[in-house]
């Protein structure tokens, strides 16, 4: 499968050398799962796009310090490519930022969460089991990283994962769009980081909360899998429906 990453921001300059660019986090995360993935960058940032939807088999769509809300032109540009895959039944999962997007461009609403940050690694209930949720698991540990957060759905969302903090950590649109809210290509080591380059913005108490769960493990691993069986799965339904 070729894969496309829509990056959407980079690390900052100063943590690149212990943790690399957003690039060397996904090549570290998916090969462990799939040795044969084929991983394309696209960094939309800058307004680099694919020229067509099929220049690779499915797409992951990152996270990003700017918010969906920003008026920024590759934001706008982004939502209406991600609005073309929607309509052209091609895989899509979004991360953080990609989530929220996701749901912006389906007509869902996205806004600055009153409970503050989330950060550190945070526990999801699985509300809805899918068939591409193998193995099974009840409980996803995964790290966080967020002031906004989807406050409506898009029209025929499905809810799979949710927590008290957050209500909508991952949702399904159709069988082929994926909303998740954590970050399964964050290391626990880099989260820390981040966060100590964050405290004039994260509050002291909530900072010192997140690094306390930051011993625990987090299911990266086992959310890659599920991605890639999803992403799979709306390979297979898009040729059955053409054909």
């Amino acid at each position: 499968m070729k894969l496309g990453i829509l990056q959407c921001d980079d690390v900052r300059a100063s943590l690149h050398a212990d943790f690399g660019n957003y690039a060397a986090m996904f090549e570290a995360l998916f090969p462990q799962v799939d040795s044969a993935l084929e991983l394309r960058f696209y960094r939309v940032i800058d307004g680099q796009f694919p020229q067509h939807v099929d220049e690779c088999d499915a797409y992951i769509c990152s996270g990003s310090k700017w918010s969906v809300n920003d008026d920024d032109f590759w934001i706008r540009q982004l939502e209406d490519f991600t609005r073309t895959l929607f309509y052209e039944k091609k895989g899509l999962v979004g991360i953080c930022f990609g989530h929220q997007l996701i749901a912006k461009a389906l007509g869902g609403e996205v806004e600055k969460s009153p409970l503050g940050w989330g950060v550190g690694i945070a526990h999801a209930d699985v509300l809805a089991r899918q068939s591409w949720m193998l193995p099974k698991q009840d409980d996803i540990a995964l790290v966080v990283c967020h002031q906004d957060q989807v406050c409506q759905l898009p029209a025929g969302a499905e809810v799979l994962l949710s927590n008290d903090f957050c209500r909508y950590s991952m949702f399904q649109v159709d069988s082929h769009f994926l909303g998740l809210q954590g970050h399964p290509e964050f290391t626990s080591q880099y989260s820390a980081a981040l966060m100590e380059q964050r405290r004039d913005i994260i509050p002291a108490d909530t900072i010192k909360s997140a690094m306390d769960s930051l011993g625990q493990q987090a299911d990266d691993k086992l959310i890659a899998k599920w991605i890639l069986v999803f992403l799979r799965q709306t390979m297979v339904t898009r040729l059955l429906v053409r054909t």
